[in-house]
């Protein structure tokens, strides 16, 4: 497939630069993939759209403030560090700014109780590098990094907890699973009380998620592999879901990615650690995922492909088409989407 097939116009002025508050105050597009209706609804009201038995998967991993800024000890020159993923103890993958002039060797400083040195290059792109510091290294990241907020937007964000899920819980993550940023305290009691089901898988979100494509054809497409953990109860209580014909509904992109990597057979998920590099397109055949919450991404993304591949590439495009005529807030602190079953 080509990559147009999977563009589409959004005006500048529909991507959303603040998070809607309350969290679940944000609007909620309502998809029947089969009968190709579209609903319009807020958030608060999703559990309108589920029913007792229904099980959210949810990503608990939080995101750590992966953007460092230091100097080059040789020229004093600004560099910006973009943590992906820890490799061992003191390496990392990351992405360096400027790329180019950041050579095997050179040596980054973050103020006195923090440096790194640069040890090898990626075949992203990237830079492992390997760092040095006096203390503990997370305690130090806390206090020297920033949080890495998506390059389209330009707002500071006063509250940083506000680009974490209310249920984050595993460090590890380059970018929120934003489909999450919805729910609120009282809005899982509720389903709590109607009886809907909860469980939690980690994947940590690195370059695989948001990395462009850059290839005219589509499966020529190759992913960044990223973390992810399925724990025993998760497993658990989607086998018990399947074998009761109960809806396993993934919140997030990432929630659908995990659970299709781990997935043995139809309906049946392995538990354990394991890296993913899974790419999701239309012709995917799904075996876990029956329904899906999820925000509004970019066009000719990886994530739109996925979106596609589940509700159906005309009807996905003609509902991201009706979002920006009904203006709807799009990407990270935009709103979100219910797809209630598949195409």
């Amino acid at each position: 497939m080509d990559i147009s097939d999977f563009d589409y116009n959004l005006p500048e002025e529909r991507i959303a630069q603040t998070p809607a508050e309350p969290r679940d105050s944000s609007r909620l597009m309502v998809l029947n993939p089969q009968k190709c209706i579209i609903e319009h609804k807020r958030f608060f009201q999703l559990g309108d759209f589920l029913d007792k038995g229904d099980v959210l998967i949810f990503n608990d991993t939080r995101v750590i403030p992966a953007r460092l800024i230091g100097t080059r000890s040789q020229t004093g020159g600004k560099v910006e560090i973009f943590l992906l993923r820890q490799i061992d103890k003191d390496q990392w993958e990351t992405l360096v700014k400027p790329g180019k002039k950041i050579r095997v060797g050179s040596i980054i400083q973050f103020g006195e109780e923090l440096s790194c040195e640069i040890i090898a290059h990626t075949e992203f792109g990237g830079r492992i590098v390997r760092f040095m510091y006096d203390g503990v290294f997370e305690e130090i990241l806390d206090r020297l990094g920033n949080m890495p907020l998506p390059p389209y937007i330009h707002e500071s964000l006063a509250d940083q907890e506000r680009y974490q899920t209310i249920y984050s819980r595993v460090k590890g993550s380059a970018a929120a699973p934003t489909a999450g940023l919805h729910f609120t305290e009282s809005l899982m009691d509720e389903l709590r009380d109607k009886g809907v089901q909860f469980g939690f898988v980690t994947l940590h979100v690195g370059l695989g998620t948001f990395r462009p494509v850059h290839v005219d054809t589509i499966e020529e497409h190759v992913m960044h592999r990223e973390f992810y953990s399925v724990p025993m109860e998760t497993a658990e209580l989607i086998h018990a879901a399947k074998k009761e014909g109960r809806r396993i509904v993934a919140v997030g992109t990432t929630s659908i990615r995990t659970l299709e990597s781990a997935a043995v057979d139809m309906g049946t998920v392995e538990t354990g650690d394991g890296w993913t590099d899974i790419f999701i397109y239309p012709g995917y055949e799904f075996k876990i995922v029956d329904a899906v919450i999820t925000n509004f991404h970019l066009p000719k993304s990886t994530l739109i492909m996925l979106i596609s591949a589940f509700a159906g590439r005309e009807f996905t495009l003609a509902a991201y088409q009706t979002a920006v005529k009904e203006q709807y807030r799009f990407f990270s602190f935009g709103d979100a989407m219910f797809i209630q079953s598949r195409a």
